[in-house]
């Protein structure tokens, strides 16, 4: 790129770029094609000639999780806990991690509450399943603390329903360490 200045103001004149990697300079009317650097795909994240970079956290630390990897860690820690809990009545239970609830447009347009979990009762050939719904249960946490104990009340709200039971009953400790 070239700059020219004319009177007043000045005028931007960029390079004509060859397919050999040749450069055009209209600046210099009848001038020979200078060769350019290298290719761009030839132009990495490799300066200085020392290697490529790694990874900024190993894989085995906490740090390196995302938020759908550390939401399921909170699912299975809470699913774990009523488990122990329950026992045989849990067993057949699978837990499941949604974004987002499918309807969830028809209902934010009729002004509707958005679920922040689902379950379906067990049928003949298939188990009950617990679908708990990521993006609308983290808005409501401000920080990690608040969302483990909203995560664990809405897994505890959802097997109450399923077992038919008051929340109360399903974990003694429901609602004891609400901040909120």
């Amino acid at each position: 790129m070239q700059f020219e200045s004319s009177g007043a103001g000045f005028t931007v004149v960029f390079d004509a770029v060859m397919s050999d990697d040749t450069v055009i300079s209209p600046a210099a009317p009848g001038s020979e094609p200078t060769p350019r650097g290298r290719a761009f795909q030839a132009r990495r994240r490799n300066r200085h000639d020392r290697g490529l970079r790694g990874e900024l956290m190993l894989p085995a630390l906490p740090g390196s999780l995302t938020r759908a990897e550390k939401f399921n860690e909170l699912l299975m820690d809470s699913a774990e806990r009523l488990s122990e809990l329950w026992g045989d009545a849990l067993d057949a239970v699978e837990f499941a991690v949604e974004d987002i609830p499918g309807s969830l447009e028809s209902l934010t347009g009729t002004g509707e509450r958005v679920p922040m979990a689902f379950f379906r009762p067990a049928a003949a050939d298939t188990p009950a399943v617990i679908t708990i719904y990521r993006r609308p249960v983290e808005q409501l946490a401000d920080n990690q603390d608040e969302l483990r104990e909203i995560v664990h009340e809405v897994v505890i709200e959802q097997v109450a329903g399923l077992l038919n039971l008051s929340p109360d009953a399903v974990d003694p400790a429901y609602r004891r360490f609400r901040r909120y």
